[in-house]
């Protein structure tokens, strides 16, 4: 058994190589590195092309709807491409008008409809306005809350859309309490594991730039939530993680 970091977002040309094989090393032996922008969905689907056990996603980030998303249809139909997003909304750096943001997260819900492709959804301050859009426009049957930001609640209102919570290097993090309650009262079969690299390293690590190796300290953390054993964490995350973006299922 291994980890997956079901994401991340893997520099690439040289870098990208030396964080694959360091994460190889620590057992995390596939990862799902994360596109942001139509440009760097083209640079995180030529890491993959390069990499065994990696994959990437294709999304336009509430940051840069602003630039909307020309383009990104023709990216989810590459083979290495396994979900679109990270798609959603955040309302606490407002890179991007509210309207606008909306406008991007229901065009990139509409392509996970239409291609049956899991989508991987961004919320920050927003919880409120990304359950009324995933309402009106229908929660995907493979949807992710990554870098799951809230608590208990929050949570209870995602897993009732049918999605997973993904928990990154804020878990280990002393103010990290609610998310610690809300992985506690999630069921094991419907939480995944991140780094959200290179944001976010867990502690010890905290300050310095994160990786997709040291998603074993998240999984350790969501034992301790759960007081269950990593091992189980490990096992969990993998069947989970290996569903929901049909790692296992042959490409073209």
């Amino acid at each position: 058994m291994a980890w997956i970091d079901q994401h991340c977002h893997i520099p690439p040309g040289g870098d990208g190589t030396a964080q694959v094989d360091e994460a190889r090393a620590a057992g995390v032996t596939r990862m799902v590195t994360v596109g942001t922008t139509i440009e760097q969905s083209r640079q995180m689907m030529a890491v993959a092309r390069v990499h065994d056990g990696v994959w990437a996603t294709a999304g336009v980030h509430p940051h840069d709807a602003k630039d909307g998303v020309e383009g990104l249809e023709a990216l989810l139909d590459a083979p290495e491409v396994v979900a679109v997003g990270e798609a959603g909304l955040d309302y606490h750096y407002d890179h991007s008008p509210r309207d606008v943001q909306a406008d991007v997260f229901r065009r990139q819900i509409a392509m996970a409809h239409d291609r049956d492709l899991p989508l991987v959804i961004h919320t920050r301050n927003a919880w409120d306005d990304t359950f009324a859009v995933l309402d009106a426009e229908g929660t995907p049957r493979r949807t992710v809350f990554h870098c799951f930001t809230g608590g208990v609640a929050e949570g209870a209102e995602c897993l009732a859309r049918g999605a997973l919570l993904s928990f990154s290097g804020i878990i280990t993090f002393p103010s990290g309490g609610d998310l610690r309650d809300a992985a506690e009262h999630c069921p094991l079969d419907r939480l995944l594991v991140e780094t959200d690299s290179p944001y976010l390293a867990p502690v010890p690590h905290r300050g310095k730039p994160n990786r997709p190796a040291l998603v074993p300290l998240v999984g350790a953390a969501v034992a301790a939530a759960k007081q269950c054993s990593v091992t189980e964490v490990e096992a969990a995350t993998w069947a989970t993680a290996a569903r929901f973006y049909g790692l296992d299922e042959p490409r073209d």
